[in-house]
């Protein structure tokens, strides 16, 4: 789920180009086929990611204790549990990891780049404001992501503690995919105008 989400905001912003950069042929550049086809290529990606750690820590031999000291039955907590050398697997996971977050990091980087040239390049003040809106969204939601992801899957292996394991996945599994939902709400004028008057009736009470 954690690739497939990675994966997913490498997509999104392919499409925020294409509304704002190639507007009039969005439909045709954004088709349906073409949007089954990438999401497919998304769970495709993120399940054959998960294939290979999972077979991977199937060839590992497991003598130690069957209590996982984590939240969640993570890679790196059943490699803590092995009675086998997993320095070689925790490097090659480390390589992964970043490799997963560091490329589509630099495909969005590269696609907000365009838009932000692009819309530098409008005429009308309303129009980029609108571009601007269309983004926000996105470009917090990735900035949560991949911070607490970065945090999570990117620290060398003698600057881990279990303590700090779990609240990294705390915030990058459970905190993060709550305020998704709410940083995309706030996109909707009637979600914006409602919680507009509760500040102002909290004010009010104060």
């Amino acid at each position: 789920m954690g690739g497939a989400e990675c994966l997913l905001l490498t997509v999104m912003p392919y499409d925020r180009y294409m509304a704002i950069c190639k507007p009039l042929h969005y439909p045709v550049l954004m088709s349906r086929r073409v949007c089954v086809a990438m999401s497919g290529g998304v769970w495709f990606g993120a399940i054959l990611h998960s294939i290979v750690h999972i077979f991977c820590v199937f060839q590992l031999p497991f003598c130690k204790s069957n209590r996982v000291n984590q939240f969640f039955c993570t890679v790196q907590a059943l490699l803590k549990l092995s009675c086998s050398e997993t320095s070689t697997y925790e490097n090659w996971l480390f390589l992964t990891g970043s490799i997963l977050l560091l490329g589509p990091f630099s495909i969005i980087l590269a696609s907000y780049i365009s838009i932000l040239l692009t819309v530098l390049g409008m005429q009308s003040v309303e129009g980029r404001q609108k571009a601007f809106h269309t983004c926000l969204s996105h470009l917090c939601v990735v900035g949560l992501f991949y911070g607490a992801a970065s945090f999570k899957y990117m620290r060398p292996r003698s600057y881990r503690t279990p303590e700090q394991d779990k609240v990294a996945s705390l915030f990058c599994d459970i905190v993060t995919p709550m305020l998704n939902p709410l940083i995309y709400s706030l996109r909707n004028r009637d979600v914006l105008l409602e919680l507009r008057k509760h500040i102002k009736k909290c004010k009010l009470h104060i």
